[in-house]
């Protein structure tokens, strides 16, 4: 008997993908996956399978094994601006106020949410690619350092 794990996931993107071959068209699907606890854990995946369930299970599984901690502020912010280029992506991410929400477009916005932010502003500038923006974010988070305040 098993027991599912109900940690917060999301399909970003699913593609289907074709290999001309020899004799014929080989068909397979690619399932871009991130996992989150909402608490500053967060994990992104690429699953490649010959159907679209086996592609999710599998990114789900991966991106399970590649969490990664960022830090979150308690207003539920990232505690410093950060800046990443991505292959043609750059991104641009800064913390916000209480009570602004998660301003941000794309894939940026599901994977900010699965990590437990609230209050963040978001610009993706260059190239329109989920898979390539995604990357960019989990670059971007990776990158986060805890500010320790100093008191005078």
């Amino acid at each position: 008997m098993r027991t599912e794990d109900k940690t917060p996931s999301t399909v970003l993107e699913i593609k289907r993908v074709s290999k001309t071959t020899k004799g014929k068209k080989r068909i397979r699907f690619t399932a871009l996956v991130a996992v989150g606890d909402r608490n500053g854990r967060i994990g992104l995946s690429l699953g490649k399978a010959s159907s679209v369930v086996e592609a999710i299970q599998k990114g789900l599984s991966k991106a399970k094994k590649n969490l990664i901690q960022t830090p979150v502020t308690s207003w539920k912010s990232i505690p410093h601006k950060v800046e990443v280029k991505q292959d043609a992506v750059y991104l641009l991410m800064k913390p916000a106020p209480r009570g602004t929400g998660i301003k941000a477009g794309s894939v940026v916005r599901s994977i900010l949410d699965l990590a437990g932010y609230q209050n963040v502003t978001a610009k993706l500038l260059g190239s329109s690619n989920r898979t390539a923006a995604s990357y960019a974010v989990i670059k971007a988070l990776s990158k986060l350092r805890n500010l320790k305040t100093r008191r005078l």
